[in-house]
C-alpha cells in the first residue's frame, strides 16, 4: 500500500500524558497534570444535570446543524446563524479549513512556535508551508505579511498564542488586516480568548463586517472544561462558512457535546469565576518563577511559557518523576495554570529540579 507521500514522515502529535499512566509507570500515587492548558475548576454543574437527562438520546443521530446550540452561540456573539459553524473541537475546524483551502501548489504563512496542527494539516493536503520566527514570543506580522504571494491561501494568527501565551492587539490586528490581499484567509485562532485581561485585545466579531476574509475560531474545550466532549466552533462571513459545510462530516457533533455546551454557555457566572481564579493563579506563578529567576513570557492564557537554561526534555523527565506532568518544547516548557495547590507543588518541584541544592 502506497500512502501519500507528504504523511510519510509527519510528526504524529503527542497529547499531555495521561495521570493514570504516570502513575503505573512511576509508581507514584499522586499525580497532577499540567500539560494540556485543560480547566483545572472542572465545568459548570449544569453541565452534569444536562448530560444525565439526554442518556435516552444515544440511539439517535445528532442534530448534524447543531441547530439549538448554534441559536444559542449566534444570540450570545450577536451573529447570524449563517455565520456559524461547528466542529469536533476547533482541531476540526483547522482540518476543514485546510481541506477547503489547500492544495498542492498552494501556501500558508504561521507563526514559530505556533499550535503544530496548522502545520500538520497543511501538510496532509500538500500546501508548501512557511514558518516565521517570532519576536519574543510574539507573532512577526510584518514578517509574515512579506511572505504573502500569489499562491497564498490562508494565514494562521493564534491570538493569544499558543504555547508563548502572548497576543496581538486590535491596533495590530487591523493594521495587519488592511495590508492582506482579498484573496488570503486569515484565521484567528481565539481559543484562549475568554481568558485575555488586557483592553487591547481585538474586539474580533466587530471586525468581521469589514474583512470578509475572515474566519475566528474558538472552543468550549478551555474555559468552559468541556475539553472531553470536543465541541468548537467558527465564526466568519456565510460565504466561508458555506465552503466548510460543504467539506464537514455529517454528524461531526455528537448530541451530548451539543447539550453539554448549551448548559455551559448559559452559565457565565462560572466562567467569570474561572477567570479570576486563573488571573490569581499567574500572578502566582509569576511570583514563584520570579524567585527563581527563569524567564518566560507574561501570559494572556491559563499557561505560561517558561524557558530555562536547561534541556526541556530533561526538566520535563525531572518534573514527571515527581508527579508534575509538564509541556517540553525544543527551547521551552510550558505549564498550565492550576489550582492554588497545584500551583504551589509544582513550583515546589520546579525549585527541585532547577536549584537541586536546594532540595
Amino acid at each position: 500500500m502506497i500512502p501519500k507521500s507528504q504523511i510519510v514522515n509527519l510528526p504524529v502529535y503527542e497529547p499531555g500524558k495521561p495521570i493514570e499512566d504516570v502513575k503505573r509507570e512511576l509508581g507514584l500515587t499522586e499525580v497532577i497534570k499540567l500539560a494540556s492548558n485543560e480547566n483545572p475548576f472542572g465545568y459548570s454543574p449544569n453541565v452534569r444535570e444536562a448530560l444525565l437527562s439526554q442518556l435516552d438520546h444515544l440511539p439517535i443521530y445528532p442534530d448534524g446543524a447543531c441547530l439549538e446550540l448554534r441559536e444559542a452561540v449566534a444570540s450570545f456573539l450577536g451573529v447570524k446563524g449563517d455565520e456559524l459553524v461547528f466542529g469536533n473541537g476547533s482541531d476540526e475546524l483547522v482540518v476543514l479549513i485546510t481541506r477547503a483551502y489547500l492544495q498542492g501548489g498552494t501556501n500558508t504563512i504561521m507563526a514559530v512556535p505556533t499550535f503544530s496542527v496548522y502545520k500538520t494539516n497543511a501538510e496532509i493536503e500538500g500546501a508548501d508551508v512557511i514558518e516565521v520566527p517570532s519576536i519574543e514570543g510574539a507573532h512577526d506580522l510584518d514578517g509574515m505579511l512579506a511572505k504573502v504571494d500569489e499562491r497564498t491561501r490562508v494565514i494562521w494568527i493564534c491570538n493569544p498564542n499558543n504555547p508563548t501565551g502572548t497576543m496581538i492587539t486590535e491596533t495590530e490586528l487591523v493594521r495587519f488586516l488592511n495590508q492582506v490581499p482579498d484573496h488570503v484567509l486569515v484565521v484567528l485562532d481565539e481559543a484562549y480568548s475568554e481568558y485575555v485581561k488586557s483592553e487591547e485585545y481585538p474586539n474580533s466579531i466587530k471586525l468581521m463586517d469589514e474583512y470578509k476574509n475572515l474566519i475566528i475560531l474558538r472552543t468550549f474545550s478551555k474555559i468552559y472544561g468541556l475539553a472531553a466532549l470536543r465541541v468548537g466552533y467558527g465564526i466568519a462571513s456565510a460565504e466561508i462558512i458555506d465552503k466548510l459545510n460543504r467539506v464537514r462530516e455529517p454528524f461531526n457533533v455528537n448530541h451530548l457535546a451539543q447539550k453539554a455546551a448549551l448548559a455551559a454557555l448559559a452559565d457565565q457566572e462560572f466562567v467569570r469565576s474561572c477567570q479570576q481564579a486563573n488571573a490569581e493563579g499567574l500572578q502566582q506563578m509569576y511570583a514563584g518563577l520570579d524567585e527563581l529567576g527563569v524567564k518566560y513570557y507574561r501570559s494572556e492564557t491559563n499557561f505560561v511559557y517558561i524557558m530555562p537554561e536547561r534541556d526541556s526534555r530533561e526538566i520535563f523527565n525531572e518534573m514527571l518523576k515527581l508527579g508534575i506532568i509538564i509541556r517540553a518544547f525544543p527551547e521551552a516548557i510550558r505549564v498550565t495554570v492550576g489550582s492554588r495547590e497545584q500551583n504551589e507543588k509544582m513550583l515546589a518541584a520546579m525549585r527541585a529540579v532547577l536549584t537541586p541544592t536546594a532540595s
